[in-house]
């Protein structure tokens, strides 16, 4: 159950942001198993002012379309599931809407099961 915060310069058009929430949610479906009808994701659009990166930090070419994407997940995957859904994140979104793999930048924040309450007041997975 992830729970996915995308954060980018506003001005996108809302094709464009709908390709990245599905893009994401089918790297997520194929590389961690998300099961269908499990989307839980948010963008938020930054002025020029309010978003900043390191254009070259550590060797990456990043530009003005940079997409920070933060995942929150269980602690239940593997390294080698991680850098598939790195892989995958990118090539989707590269298809559509576009973005260059420069300009994407991902995290996962791992959580233990018991730390989710899906609504109703309940622990659903402890």
């Amino acid at each position: 159950m992830p729970l996915v915060h995308i954060s980018l310069r506003a001005g996108k058009p809302e094709a464009y942001r709908q390709a990245i929430f599905d893009g994401l949610y089918r790297a997520l479906h194929e590389s961690f198993a998300v099961p269908e009808d499990d989307q839980f994701m948010t963008i938020t659009e930054h002025d020029a002012a309010n978003f900043r990166y390191s254009a070259s930090y550590l060797g990456v070419d990043r530009g003005d379309d940079l997409v920070y994407i933060q995942i929150t997940a269980n602690d239940t995957r593997s390294v080698d599931q991680k850098k598939a859904l790195f892989r995958r994140v990118v090539d989707l979104l590269g298809e559509n809407p576009g973005i260059r793999p420069q300009d994407v930048f991902v995290n996962i924040v791992e959580v233990a099961k018991e730390n989710w309450s899906l609504g109703n007041g309940l622990a659903h997975y402890a």
